[in-house]
């Protein structure tokens, strides 16, 4: 996984505890919540980062945006 979208699961509380193969959803309290909370939060904050590169990157016309996008996360082209 790209770092800043592993940066970007951490943010949303996405985690693995110890020992456990399943991915747990923590607050900021440290408490286990509700799964789609954080899938929700995971996804806004995708949706953040990506219009912060297109309008960090709306200066280079011949440049694919997606293309931009991709790299961004390491999708690969």
């Amino acid at each position: 996984m790209n770092e800043r979208l592993n940066e970007l699961r951490l943010d949303a509380g996405i985690a693995q505890l110890k020992d456990d193969p399943r991915l747990v959803v923590i607050d900021r309290e440290g408490n286990v919540i509700d799964p789609l909370i954080g899938l929700a939060k995971f996804a806004e904050l995708i949706v953040r980062e990506c219009a912060y590169i297109m309008d960090k990157d709306a200066d280079h016309p011949f440049v694919s945006r997606g293309s931009i996008l991709k790299h961004h996360f390491g999708v690969e082209l």
